[in-house]
């Protein structure tokens, strides 16, 4: 049984920084590829970021370049999202979710992953 198990959002004025946490379990975490992706009221899920199995390559939304980092710790199963000069826009449910396929790099497409946290929310108030 594979468990994504987000933490870290909260409440942060326009300008600050929160990390994301999202501890893996049920999965050789080091074999697949893993994402953030987020979605506001009203609007599609989305692709924050991605980083590939071991976590070799990482890509991110053109949105968030510059102001998030994707990671990964294979001993602790767990991935994370640091974000720092959060803007108003950001606000929103954050999910990780894994790749369905083992060795997988990078990935945007909401289609490729398998399994996805129960999300947790950024408010980013101004």
């Amino acid at each position: 049984q594979v468990q994504l198990v987000e933490s870290g959002g909260g409440l942060v004025q326009a300008g600050g920084s929160l990390r994301l946490s999202c501890a893996a379990s049920g999965r050789t975490f080091r074999r697949y590829a893993m994402g953030w992706f987020r979605q506001a009221p009203t609007k599609e899920r989305e692709l924050v970021a991605s980083i590939s199995w071991r976590g070799v390559t990482t890509y991110y939304a053109d949105f968030v370049k510059g102001r998030f980092t994707i990671s990964s710790d294979n001993a602790k199963n767990t991935m994370y999202l640091q974000m720092n000069t959060l803007k108003r826009e950001d606000t929103a449910v954050y999910y990780c979710a894994t790749h369905k396929s083992p060795y997988s790099a990078t990935s945007s497409s909401y289609a490729d992953y398998d399994y996805w946290g129960q999300g947790t929310q950024v408010t980013v108030s101004s």
